[in-house]
């Protein structure tokens, strides 16, 4: 198989964490069938300072054209005073927006040997794998009318609409419908259908979209407050969790901080089957450690775990890859950011290294 995949390194330490994936798809071209073409360009404050623009016109049809994105991170000081509408996160809503990335995916795991690093007790969050699928482009963050007005005599008021529709609601169920098939085979969906009209059609339609063509995959319905109860209480009842666009943020939010890592944490936007998905580490640019060598490549390394089960259609590539990180952190093998007493402190190539030393072996 042949596939083509856009690098987007970005900016701080997005070139060096982007530069140990290169690694990775070197291997699969030398170890598998599935070969890896890439292309690369400058994205975020990166382009801003090359083309005057986050995201040029030619790399959003590069974009279009490849099978999937693999983002580093973009943003910085540096691009702080730069006009709003070309700021480089700019440049990451425009390129979702334009390929109408509509579910975001972010997997909660807890590596065996990081289970201390969850702020809850290790007997609460062994062995959680938790997957929150969240509607991207609806909601209150898009709806309308929205604003902030005047109603005189020093009163003001904020407005923010919450709108779904049927078929927005439905691609995304879609979507955490078919993940759930080839994980546990459980969605739980959260909403607030007790206080919400948006949230009583988001049942419905979940509902129905259930009956009509996901009976074989257990379906549960929590309120979105519950849900962040049981996160914290009894985190192992959840398989994937699909929410809105609000919800989700929050309780996506959440559930990262039950692993204990933001270094470790991947994230995929899809669309439409057959469009490309962007996939990216959930950290920032962290551009007070850029250039050092010191970055955690974990989460990018696994966001193209990601890349392979879901947009290339490689599951047990994907897996292979997650099981060489798993082996690289059983070996006691961290960076700076996971670093405890008793570990070998490494760097960012040298934890790159390692994950194609445990695929080699």
């Amino acid at each position: 198989m042949n596939k083509k995949l856009l690098l987007l390194p970005g900016d701080g330490i997005g070139p060096e964490i982007i530069a140990e994936v290169r690694k990775l798809i070197s291997w699969i071209n030398d170890h598998t069938d599935l070969t890896i073409e890439t292309e690369e360009d400058y994205f975020g404050g990166a382009a801003i300072d090359a083309y005057g623009t986050p995201l040029r016109d030619e790399t959003l049809a590069e974009a279009r054209q490849s099978d999937a994105i693999l983002m580093g991170a973009v943003g910085g000081p540096k691009w702080d005073n730069v006009a709003y509408n070309i700021r480089p996160e700019a440049g990451l809503l425009k390129i979702r927006k334009q390929l109408d990335l509509f579910a975001n995916l972010r997997p909660a795991i807890v590596f065996d040997a990081l289970i201390d690093a969850s702020s809850l007790k290790p007997e609460i969050v062994k062995g959680l794998d938790i997957l929150i699928v969240r509607e991207l482009t609806g909601g209150v963050y898009f709806g309308e009318p929205r604003g902030i007005e005047d109603l005189g005599d020093g009163e003001r008021r904020g407005v923010n609409t919450q709108v779904y529709t049927t078929s927005e609601i439905r691609r995304v169920g879609k979507v955490a419908f078919e993940i759930a098939k080839k994980r546990q085979g459980k969605v739980t969906s959260c909403e607030k259908a007790n206080v919400m009209e948006s949230g009583k059609l988001w049942r419905e339609e979940i509902t129905r979209l259930h009956a009509e063509s996901y009976a074989d995959v257990t379906l549960e319905h929590m309120y979105a407050d519950n849900a962040a109860m049981q996160l914290c209480r009894r985190p192992s009842q959840f398989d994937v969790i699909v929410t809105d666009n609000l919800f989700g943020d929050i309780l996506s939010d959440e559930a990262a901080m039950l692993t204990g890592s933001l270094g470790m944490l991947p994230s995929a936007a899809l669309g439409a089957p057959g469009s490309p998905g962007l996939y990216e580490p959930v950290h920032g640019s962290a551009p007070d450690i850029a250039g050092q060598g010191i970055a955690n490549p974990l989460a990018t390394i696994l966001s193209f775990a990601m890349l392979l089960k879901y947009s290339l259609h490689s599951v047990e590539l994907g897996e292979q890859i997650e099981a060489a990180v798993q082996a690289v952190l059983a070996q006691g093998l961290r960076t700076a950011d996971i670093m405890v007493e008793g570990c070998q402190k490494v760097t960012t190539i040298e934890m790159g290294d390692a994950v194609i030393k445990a695929l080699d072996s």
